[in-house]
């Protein structure tokens, strides 16, 4: 399984479009601007269609930006090495970005810079139900045997960008967990790694 990835810092990513070189030059040298917008899911989690939604807002309703330009240039996507040189080379246009990367492996820029982050949580259940059916119809990495298979890879955190609770930072995650045993409560606690 592993040779199917590209490892960066212990994440997984798929072999296409991206190199640790490439991970490591935007965790490090990629500025972002202060007007700069960044879109941040987890793959699967409502990602293009938050980009046609600010896309709309960015332009004010008209649907002609939209109809005319390739999503990959209205918002490139940092982690790939064709919307990250776009990012670096533009000189004014929109300030869209999206990225599936986890925090810790975004731009350092970020956290000195006025850019705002839209964070979008889907619920995991319907993640994987989306990630299983997009991973069986694509060659970005391997294909699951079955929803089963699938779903074992989900829980060891074989996503692309690695597994989702770890997408969220450790406040996210903290919270994340107290609402899980709540709800989880009258379950046999040997399902749970944490007990």
């Amino acid at each position: 399984m592993a040779e199917d990835y590209v490892w960066y810092q212990g994440i997984p990513f798929p072999v296409v479009y991206i190199c640790p070189e490439h991970l490591k030059a935007v965790h490090e040298e990629l500025v972002l601007k202060d007007e700069d917008i960044i879109m941040v899911t987890y793959p699967k989690s409502g990602t293009h269609w938050l980009i046609e939604v600010l896309s709309l807002i960015h332009t004010k309703g008209d649907p002609n930006w939209i109809r005319s330009v390739p999503t990959g240039l209205r918002s490139p996507w940092i982690e790939n090495e064709v919307g990250f040189q776009t990012i670096k080379d533009r000189k004014e246009g929109p300030p869209l970005i999206t990225s599936h990367l986890p925090i810790q492996l975004f731009p350092k820029s970020f956290f000195t810079s006025k850019a705002k982050m839209i964070y979008v949580i889907r619920n995991p259940k319907d993640v994987l139900i989306s990630a299983y059916y997009f991973w069986s119809f694509t060659n970005l990495a391997k294909k699951p045997e079955s929803l089963e298979q699938f779903f074992e890879w989900f829980l060891q955190g074989y996503g692309i960008t690695g597994d989702w609770k770890n997408h969220f930072t450790p406040a996210q995650t903290k919270a994340f967990e107290e609402t899980f045993r709540e709800k989880m409560a009258g379950l046999p606690p040997e399902l749970f790694s944490w007990d």
